[in-house]
């Protein structure tokens, strides 16, 4: 298990300035949106970087589950401002440059969670003997790195 610290990563940084940019974004939007789009969109916002700092005092295979939630964050973020758009809270330029932080927000939690999943991936040991007795005797056994372990298992005819 490592430890990060969640004020090095350059994603926890820039997800902090989504925040900001989102509350200045929704200051504008209509006070009767203020129990709606205003909050879920700040929301949404705020648990980005939120899952990202409180992840990563945890192990790996923690972390990754965090960023998950905060990826589910950020496309959560990026419907809201297309919404917003649509209901002509705000300019779509202005959307458009938003998203494209958010969109690369993403990117950078995906290469995070790529990165701490090959980590604990490749310091994973199973015991194949138990695999066969489970899985069959003549299974072949692939592991697919994802954000969850998983084993595909083929097996033959015999």
């Amino acid at each position: 298990m490592e430890a990060h610290n969640f004020r090095e990563l350059k994603v926890w940084q820039l997800a902090r300035g989504l925040v900001k940019d989102i509350y200045g974004l929704t200051a504008r939007f209509p006070a009767s949106e203020r129990f709606g789009l205003t909050s879920q969109l700040r929301r949404a916002a705020v648990s980005i970087p939120s899952n990202i700092a409180e992840g990563s005092g945890r192990s790996d295979k923690d972390f990754v589950r965090f960023l998950a939630i905060s990826l589910s964050s950020a496309y959560e973020v990026e419907t809201q401002l297309i919404l917003a758009c649509d209901l002509q809270f705000v300019h779509q330029a202005e959307v458009e440059k938003l998203i494209a932080n958010v969109q690369e927000i993403q990117r950078m939690i995906y290469g995070l969670q790529r990165k701490l999943t090959r980590g604990f991936l490749h310091s994973l040991w199973l015991p194949l003997p138990i695999l066969s007795r489970t899985f069959g005797r003549y299974g072949i056994f692939f592991l697919r790195p994802s954000s969850f372990l998983q084993i595909d298992v083929y097996h033959s005819r015999n």
